[in-house]
């Protein structure tokens, strides 16, 4: 299971340069990683062929990468209030992309940031529809829908 969750998301570090130079995210695959072998060495033992370990892997990465993304977003708050520096937005908006947006509405909303630019709120929106547009697809291809 770490093996194959690794995989994934240094995978996906090592094919994005945009990502490899976002901390919040390097941050989010060491937790999974770690989930990962914790859940795996003292939780259940699981074959690492077994199609569950992709689901598996699918909630815990929305729980970290929602988790991280709210992080984030109170860096860039303290941060802007502080005048120092900013997380840039393309990292938020990556963070969004990558299944964070529930965890950046949240930020958005709890630490009254970022809700009022409008450039920034298009983009924010834009990837939310595209994110239930692609789960839809998903259920549709597996046919629970």
């Amino acid at each position: 299971m770490v093996i194959v969750f690794s995989g994934i998301l240094l995978g996906l570090l090592a094919l994005s340069r945009p990502l490899q130079r976002n901390s919040f995210y390097i941050l989010h695959s060491a937790i999974v990683i770690l989930s990962a072998y914790y859940f795996e060495n003292h939780v259940y033992k699981v074959d690492p062929l077994n199609p569950k370990i992709l689901l598996l892997f699918v909630v815990f990465h929305f729980i970290s990468i929602n988790l991280i993304t709210i992080l984030a977003y109170f860096v860039d708050k303290k941060a802007a209030q502080k005048g120092a520096w900013r997380v840039p937005e393309k990292n938020l908006h990556a963070l969004e992309f990558l299944g964070g947006w529930i965890g950046a509405l949240i930020g958005q909303k709890v630490f009254q940031h970022k809700n009022k630019k409008g450039s920034y709120q298009g983009a924010f929106w834009f990837l939310g529809v595209m994110q239930v547009c692609m789960v839809y697809l998903i259920l549709k291809f597996l046919n629970m829908l």
